[in-house]
């Protein structure tokens, strides 16, 4: 059975002090669903976000923090020689939230 990507899945998130909550997910393809955390723009953390709708990043150090959703998209199968998929790829689905430390 091929994948259809019909709809771009979308979900709003709010921060309410360092913890970020999402909506449901619409348009929402079935794959892998994460949160990803930036902290002065370099990525910091990732975290499953399919079971849970609330998200709090543990850490603490001082800093800028910027949390998005992502989702996977699946094109085919395709890697380099390091493992890593050419065509398939993490799509961000959701508004930015910042907070600083």
């Amino acid at each position: 059975m091929e994948q259809k990507f019909d709809a771009t899945p979308k979900s709003e998130l709010r921060l309410n002090g360092r913890q970020v909550t999402r909506t449901d997910v619409t348009g929402d393809w079935g794959l892998q669903l994460r949160w990803v955390v930036k902290r002065d723009g370099k990525e910091v953390a990732t975290a499953p976000a399919r079971a849970e709708h609330t998200y709090e990043h543990p850490d603490t150090a001082p800093g800028t923090y910027e949390i998005v959703l992502e989702q996977f998209k699946y094109v085919n199968y395709a890697k380099n020689p390091q493992g890593e998929y050419t065509q398939s790829k993490f799509v961000v689905i959701s508004n930015a939230v910042t907070y600083t430390i």
